[in-house]
């Protein structure tokens, strides 16, 4: 699972007019995964399933 910042740096990811996570292959905005008990937040695209993890 690759981060958030890597993947927007390698054209994975895209941001939109709101600044919102746009999966780079399917231009959905990506959902959020919150795990209260871990200190990254996993970014999952609704289409390809594709994950990405950021560090909060």
């Amino acid at each position: 699972m690759k981060s958030v910042r890597k993947a927007l740096r390698e054209g994975e990811l895209e941001k939109d007019t709101y600044d919102r996570l746009v999966c780079g292959e399917c231009e959905k905005p990506l959902k959020t995964e919150n795990d209260p008990d871990e200190i990254k937040t996993v970014r999952i695209c609704p289409d390809c399933n594709a994950e990405w993890k950021e560090i909060r």
